[in-house]
Formats: C-alpha cells, sequence, structure tokens
C-alpha cells in the first residue's frame, strides 16, 4: 500500500533527522507500506530544506519550497494538493508535524484503519490509551475544553480530537472532497486550519475514526510556533461561522 507523507515544516532541521529515521525505519517494521515524503519547506531560516534534500539520497521524498514563509495553513495545504494530484485512489494521504512530537511508527495503525473502510483516521489525544509528554499543563485543560465545545456545537460522528494534525485520509476520498470543494477546503489560517478542513470534510460524509495519540512533545527540539491565543480565536470564530452555515443549510 503506498502511504504519502505530508510534513509541513518551518525551522526544523534539528528535528526533521530523527523523525525521517523512523520513517526509514518503517521499512523493516511494516514493509507492506511503500512510504513516500512530502517536505514543504516554509521559507525557513536554518538548514530544514539542506536536511531534507540530503535525506532524500536514501529514501523517497520530494522537497517543495516556500520561497518566503507563508503559514502553516497554505503550506499545509500546498503539501497535501500534491499528494492528492499524484496518488491514487486507494492510497492514503498521512499529514503529521514535521517536530518529531508525532510518531511514525503510528502509520501502520492508520494504514489499517483506512483499509478497513474508514476515510479519515486522527491520532487523537481523547481515546483510552493515548500518551502525553511533555504539554503544560495549562494547553492540556484548554485543548480539553476545547474538544468538549467542538463536540457540543459541531459535532463529528466519531470525532473527539479536533485540532491535531497528525491525521490519515484516503486518497480518493480527499480527492473527491476536492472536487467538490476545490481550495475552500482550506479557507481557514494559521494553525486553525486544521479545525477548517475537518469541519469541511464532514459534509462529505465520509467515514471518521479516531486511534489514540503518542505525542512526545519532549522530543522537540525548539519552542512552539503556535500563537495560542490568536489560535484559539480563529478557531472559535470559525467554529461559530461553520455552525450557523450548518443551521442555514
Amino acid at each position: 500500500m503506498r502511504v504519502w507523507l505530508v510534513l509541513p515544516a518551518y525551522n526544523e532541521g534539528a528535528n526533521l533527522t530523527p523523525l525521517l529515521t523512523g520513517v526509514r525505519k518503517l521499512r523493516v517494521d511494516a514493509p507492506q507500506l511503500d512510504v513516500r515524503v512530502i517536505v514543504v519547506d516554509d521559507g525557513s531560516a536554518d538548514d530544514t530544506a539542506t536536511v531534507a534534500q540530503r535525506e532524500a539520497a536514501s529514501m523517497p521524498l520530494d522537497l517543495l519550497p516556500n520561497v518566503q514563509n507563508r503559514g502553516l495553513a497554505y503550506t499545509f495545504k500546498r503539501g497535501v494538493m500534491a499528494a492528492a494530484q499524484q496518488a491514487d485512489a486507494t492510497d492514503i494521504i498521512v499529514c503529521m508535524d514535521a517536530d518529531n512530537s508525532h510518531l511514525p511508527e503510528q502509520i501502520p495503525l492508520m494504514a489499517r484503519e483506512i483499509e478497513q473502510g474508514n476515510d479519515v483516521v486522527i491520532a487523537s489525544r481523547y481515546r483510552t490509551g493515548a500518551v502525553v509528554r511533555g504539554v503544560p499543563w495549562s494547553r492540556r485543560v484548554l485543548s480539553r475544553g476545547m474538544s468538549v465545545l467542538f463536540q457540543a456545537i459541531y459535532p463529528v460522528k466519531g470525532v473527539r480530537d479536533y485540532s491535531c494534525g497528525y491525521r490519515a485520509y484516503r486518497a480518493g476520498f480527499l480527492q473527491s472532497a476536492l472536487a467538490s470543494q476545490g481550495e475552500d477546503l482550506f479557507a481557514q489560517e494559521g494553525f486553525a486550519c486544521m479545525v477548517g478542513i475537518l469541519l469541511h470534510l464532514s459534509r462529505e460524509k465520509g467515514k471518521f475514526t479516531e486511534i489514540p495519540l503518542i505525542l512526545r512533545y519532549d522530543q522537540k527540539l525548539g519552542l512552539s510556533k503556535m500563537p495560542v491565543g490568536h489560535t484559539v480565536k480563529r478557531t472559535l470564530v470559525l467554529l461559530a461561522r461553520e455552525r450557523l452555515r450548518t443551521l442555514r443549510g
């Protein structure tokens, strides 16, 4: 089974090498998966592009550089659309953070869930068996509160974690959504884009499920790039707008 792994990266040179080492290890641990990597370098000021080019010598890896920093939403959209254009309908498109906090060894379980008939598989912080290390308690409490709010206002069957970026998509399902919604599928800016694409995909009547996330924030080198307050505000505005749109529809 072919897997397209999309990695939006901004100043992740130090984190990219250990992450891609884990991806290469899948050749031994999960030989049934043909993993092809797409690194979208968002105008990094460090050696992210150099590291990606070096790693491309030992694994199937394409580097898509942004000339300047465009932000997560644009970078995520560029990577996903590149994968969707190359993938067959039966392939899997996986998106994950490039900061080494998400573990590649969870990809085989996500792929198995896709094989069993699911269209979107989310690595969730709110499923039994989830492990979260290195995240401050204030962030954990905020994330949990947002999850409860999302489920109450805009429930999506099978989903508890609306914002985690570690997901697997059936390529054919994503291609169908792009055909019907176009770039509107990625309309939300900033870190709220992860919530936005999930809500937009929920209109496509696909099957969503989750696996327990293993989040190793303690492995991440460097500071978080997410402006928490601004992201929460954007996400709440998005949630309210999409809920009103659903009621009117």
